[in-house]
């Protein structure tokens, strides 16, 4: 089973950046898809930006409306890492993110996900 292990949380401002990472230790192959989740305190875990793989190529992505057009999710398939781009940060932004792997195409909800880091915590202050 692939492990995966998220860094790059921290505090930041409001309207502050972010860069969140995920290591991957150990090969994919054929079509796959790897996302960013996050909780918040009292909240249930939502999906917010998801990457269909398939080898090396990324196939497509998809944001939930909580980052459109704010975070960007890549993946550098040479270093095996995953990253989300986060800008304009805001308070409702602060949660644990996690990175998670699934077979296949799946719909960005957790239950699809079987693979998953230890989390990140992000704090936008106002």
């Amino acid at each position: 089973q692939v492990q995966l292990v998220e860094s790059g949380g921290g505090s930041v401002q409001a309207g502050g950046s972010l860069r969140l990472s995920c290591a991957a230790s150990g090969a994919m192959y054929g079509q796959y898809s790897m996302a960013w989740f996050r909780q918040a305190p009292g909240k249930e875990r939502e999906g917010v930006a998801r990457i269909l793989c398939e080898d090396y190529s990324v196939r497509d992505t998809y944001y939930a409306d909580s980052g459109k057009g704010r975070f960007t999710i890549s993946r550098d398939n040479a270093k095996n890492m995953l990253f989300l781009q986060m800008n304009s940060l805001n308070t409702e932004d602060t949660a644990n993110y996690y990175c998670a792997t699934a077979r296949g195409w799946v719909p960005l909800l957790d239950a699809n996900f079987h693979n998953w880091g230890q989390g990140t915590q992000v704090t936008v202050s106002s």
